[in-house]
């Protein structure tokens, strides 16, 4: 049995991972800790709140006599640190939470892990596990071979560089100090619990209320999709049977440009409409509902500036080493994101009225 601390499992990534952890390894204890800020929703968490074996804390990772105090507490073996600011967007106009949390809370869970498990008990069996990005790699023309463990770091973003910098803090205390880490890297996830400011949620909820879909330049940005389970999937194997020190990429060989990600979004949901006339009912701003077709509502805007062109993932490291095999391709995840929030419509309401930070 693990005892495991997961940073950040309120939001996106963090909570289909504790969820998927608690149903291939239900012995193990999960402890979460997660300020709750702005995409962080402990409605994501709701099921296992009552599961003797899971813990929420609520607290930042940048609070050092806390995550010291969680870890001796609850004789924490495996730290999996999820806890970012992650959206692009935001560390433009507003870059100082970005190296708070993804530097110096990074920096100060990596503290308090030494402090614990190597200057105070000696542990050998202990694990720092750390959730990185693809965006470390900065961008790739449309020949260029895909993002390699080996490729040289060139962030283009506020965000990317503290994610890059909190990816070499990483490294050095497994050097320096001996601190047993591994590090993954991942291409962009979509699926349950998204937040609705990212790309898929954002246009599908918008085709739903009838507001234009924003397409970025023109459209053609690529991207390598992996379904967040997948992304479970390749940081289980990761702890598990990753070499310490290491770095492991987790793709979903999924690259699509932003246009036709939204174009394939459109036809599923005008699938959706037309099978089911609940639907219309249920959502009548939207064009499926008035006879006219989801795409009707693609808008091209102004680039942001530093859009990256394209990032994809080669992941024949975790394929070859570890036995890693994404399990949906884009068509079939996507349809299953669609059903979700087509599902879960109170979730996705609650944090468009604001009602998710009273939970």
């Amino acid at each position: 049995m693990n005892r495991l601390l997961v940073t950040g499992a309120a939001g996106f990534i963090g909570s289909n991972f504790v969820h998927y952890w608690r149903n291939e390894n239900p012995d193990d204890q999960i402890l979460v800790l997660d300020a709750l800020t702005y995409a962080g929703n402990k409605n994501n968490l709701t099921s296992l709140l009552s599961d003797s074996q899971f813990e929420f804390v609520q607290g930042s990772v940048c609070d050092h006599d806390l995550v010291a105090k969680l870890l001796r507490e609850h004789n924490i073996d495996t730290l999996v640190h999820f806890a970012a600011e992650s959206h692009v967007d935001r560390s433009i106009t507003g870059p100082d939470a970005f190296i708070d949390t993804n530097i110096v809370g990074t920096h100060t869970l990596l503290k308090a892990a030494k402090q614990y498990w190597l200057d105070e008990l000696e542990l050998e069996d202990h694990l720092f596990h750390h959730v990185s990005t693809d965006e470390v790699y900065g961008t790739l023309a449309a020949d260029d071979p895909a993002f390699s463990e080996m490729t040289q770091y060139a962030p283009n973003s506020p965000y990317a560089a503290s994610k890059a910098a909190s990816d070499h803090l990483v490294r050095s205390y497994h050097h320096t100090f001996g601190l047993k880490v591994t590090t993954s890297n991942c291409s962009n996830n979509y699926g349950p619990y998204h937040f609705p400011e990212k790309l898929i949620p954002l246009c599908l909820l918008n085709i739903l209320s009838g507001k234009p879909l924003p397409i970025y330049g023109d459209g053609k940005q690529i991207r390598d999709w992996l379904y967040v389970d997948d992304h479970s999937r390749g940081i289980e194997l990761i702890i598990k049977q990753g070499k310490h020190g290491e770095t492991y990429n987790i793709g979903g060989n999924n690259e699509w440009a932003n246009i036709d990600v939204v174009k394939l979004l459109c036809e599923i949901v005008d699938d959706r409409f037309a099978n089911d006339s609940s639907l219309a009912e249920r959502f009548p701003e939207s064009p499926c509902a008035k006879g006219s077709q989801a795409d009707s509502l693609i808008t091209f805007v102004a680039d942001r500036p530093g859009h990256d062109t394209r990032y994809a993932i080669d992941a024949r490291k975790i394929m070859g080493e570890l036995g890693y095999q994404p399990q949906e391709d884009f068509q079939s995840g996507l349809n299953r994101t669609v059903d979700w929030y087509l599902g879960n419509e109170p979730w996705w309401q609650a944090i468009l009225d604001g009602s998710y930070r009273e939970a």
